[in-house]
């Protein structure tokens, strides 16, 4: 999922550590990575993409804001330009970091690139037909190993006859059939959670993939869940081994392309900051909501 409007200048803040989507993803592609992030909270300057992606998000929650009969592309296309005013409100030094200033020639094509994957996105559903229980749900539980799991759920459908539907959104291609298990994991993690809050398998996992007006569907079942609770599980005991010591691995792969971190990374001739220790959990009511993980 994008980065939410409201999370691009979140200051830290004391919290329980828990695993979500991303952050599971970031141990298992990079260790080390996942320390930088989580736990060392190393300040990252998201890119174009995922700028684009989190104006994309915010208009599609937005969307179903509007009576079923005014959800139509045009209308769509019209909250472009606010959202992005919002965006750039929020956070002054926005503009400058991805383009050359307000005035830069390519910002124009870049807000109308958005405009495309919107349209995109109704060729793949119409939102006039849909009335969701939620967007941009917060999901947060706790396993019964103790594991806290938290992310957050682009929307929410649940049919008349009471089957819940997960949907994610996504402003970039679809993978390719041997990716499509990777794909799944944060949707798996998603439909997870919502059977330890309301007892019931999601019916229908759907991944909407913007950039090619492609669309995923799963079908989970409660043991498959069940075997990936396990998974995850696995997961968190090896991020707690790590923890204990610091000693969180790099894993050089072709994503170190796109790290924001190499000049911290032992692979790449770099040096990590010393290790700030395993994050202390919260007492009381400092714990905050964690959108990150």
């Amino acid at each position: 999922m994008a980065e939410k409007i409201d999370e691009l200048d979140e200051e830290p803040r004391r919290r329980r550590p828990a695993l979500s989507p991303s952050r599971a993803g970031d141990f298992k592609q990079c260790p080390l990575l996942y320390r930088f992030r989580a736990i060392d909270k190393l300040p990252e300057r998201p890119g174009r993409a995922q700028i684009r992606g989190t104006l994309v998000h915010a208009v599609l929650e937005r969307l179903f804001d509007l009576p079923a009969a005014e959800r139509v592309p045009a209308a769509a296309k019209a909250m472009v330009d606010p959202t992005w005013a919002q965006l750039c409100e929020q956070d002054p030094e926005l503009v400058e970091a991805l383009f050359s200033g307000a005035d830069d020639p390519e910002l124009p094509a870049w807000l109308e690139s958005a405009g495309s994957l919107l349209e995109t996105y109704f060729a793949l559903e119409d939102p006039r037909r849909l009335e969701p229980e939620a967007r941009e749900l917060l999901v947060e539980t706790e396993l019964a190993s103790g594991l806290l799991l938290r992310g957050y759920i682009d929307r929410v459908d649940v049919a008349p006859t009471g089957e819940l539907r997960i949907v994610d959104y996504k402003t970039g291609a679809a993978p390719r059939p041997v990716a499509e298990t990777r794909a799944l994991f944060q949707m798996k993690f998603y439909a997870l959670a919502m059977l330890q809050l309301r007892g019931v398998v999601p019916a229908q996992l759907r991944l909407l993939y913007l950039a090619d007006s492609e669309s995923l569907t799963y079908e989970p079942e409660e043991a498959e869940l069940r075997r990936f609770e396990r998974t995850l599980e696995a997961i968190w005991a090896a991020i707690r081994t790590a923890g204990e010591t610091g000693d969180f691995r790099s894993n050089p792969s072709r994503m170190c392309e796109f790290c924001s971190h190499k000049a911290f990374c032992p692979s790449w001739e770099g040096t990590p900051p010393p290790y700030p220790g395993w994050p202390q959990e919260p007492t009381g009511d400092e714990t905050p909501v964690d959108r990150a993980g």
